[in-house]
Order: structure tokens, then C-alpha cells, then sequence
């Protein structure tokens, strides 16, 4: 799959599902969500952590919730794509245009958007009490990389806790080189291990 460089392009492109595609888009930003490209998808946050994202494949087009698993489901729309695999993330799979029901997809996303909010400053309240120390690794990385340490400094400290946590708790110095490869994009990105795609 070719990388989609905007949203627009990435409804161009499709074979299928573009004006469902275009409408589901609609929706989501009707209700003040960040947008931007992640996985070749168009994917839409809230206060800058992934809550929705949306596309079309051969036989469906859709959303999913990265928090999927935490809604209600009141409808019984959502689906686990990969069972034993995916924790987290939930799809909803729609067959035709007929399926988009306006209010009943803005209740699931804002059901989400509260999710998403509550799971923020659960991590917050977490963290925030406790001092970032940064690994010799993640320090020697930041350090060499101005763009991630630039990003890593405007991180709250409860996301630089994760970050550095996350490196300093692999037991093996392989493990912890391999963790600060797949971290460094994330931090030049301005997230953390729990924006991560579920």
C-alpha cells in the first residue's frame, strides 16, 4: 500500500467506499477532532491521543476505537478483528452507506473521546508524583537526535516517565536497544507507549 500523505489522498485512492469514506470523515471532524495520517490510515484524536480511526477494505468500510474494548457497545456493533491478538482496539464494520447512522456513531466516538480522557488522567495521576529518570541509553539517543529531545521536552512528565520506563525496564541490553529504536519515532512524534496502536 502506497503512503497516503493526507486524508484526501488516502479517500482518492480507494477503490471502494469513497463517499462512505468521505462521510464518515465528516462526522469526526464535525466533533473538533485532530486529524492526521497514522498506519496509512486517517486516524483522529482528542487532546492529542488516538481515539478513532477510520477506513475501506474489499468487503467493508468502517471505524475503530483504539479504546474499543472499554465502550459499552450498547448496539453490539463492534467486532475484535484479531481474537487473542488485539487487546484493545474494536471495529465497527459497515456494508453500505445505509449504515451510517449519524447520532448513533457521534455517541459511540464521544463515549470514546471520554474514554480516551479518563485512561489520560489515570496515567497523569500515576506518574506525576514521580522524578523522569532517563536511561544512559534514552539520554545518549535524545542527546544525539535534536528533534526527539526537543519533542521529549515539550512531553509531559507523566509521558517521559513512560518513555524512559519503558527502556529502563528491559532486563537485557539488547531488549533495551531494541525498545529505543521503536520509541525514537514515537518521541520525534511527541508520543508515548500508550499512544501506541493497540
Amino acid at each position: 500500500m502506497l503512503r497516503p500523505k493526507s486524508v484526501d489522498e488516502f479517500i482518492e485512492t480507494r477503490e471502494r467506499w469513497q463517499k462512505e469514506v468521505a462521510k464518515l470523515r465528516e462526522i469526526l471532524l464535525s466533533m473538533k477532532l485532530g486529524e492526521a495520517i497514522k498506519w496509512n490510515f486517517p486516524c483522529y484524536m482528542h487532546d492529542g491521543k488516538n481515539v478513532v480511526g477510520l477506513g475501506g477494505f474489499k468487503s467493508y468500510f468502517g471505524l475503530w476505537f483504539f479504546e474499543g474494548a472499554s465502550l459499552s457497545d450498547t448496539d453490539r456493533v463492534l467486532v475484535n478483528a484479531q481474537d487473542g491478538k488485539t487487546k484493545a482496539l474494536r471495529q465497527w464494520r459497515m456494508l453500505s452507506a445505509k449504515e451510517i447512522k449519524v447520532r448513533k456513531i457521534k455517541a459511540y466516538v464521544n463515549e470514546a473521546i471520554e474514554v480516551s480522557r479518563l485512561a489520560k488522567a489515570s496515567v497523569t495521576r500515576k506518574h506525576q508524583n514521580r522524578s523522569v529518570e532517563v536511561p544512559p541509553e534514552l539520554h545518549a539517543a535524545l542527546k544525539a537526535d535534536r528533534k526527539a529531545m526537543e519533542a521529549f521536552g515539550k512531553m509531559t512528565s507523566a509521558v517521559q516517565y513512560e518513555c524512559a520506563d519503558y527502556i529502563a525496564k528491559a532486563k537485557r541490553t539488547e531488549t533495551k536497544i531494541k525498545r529505543l529504536a521503536k520509541m525514537m519515532p514515537m518521541i520525534r512524534r511527541g508520543v508515548g507507549p500508550s499512544d501506541q496502536y493497540h
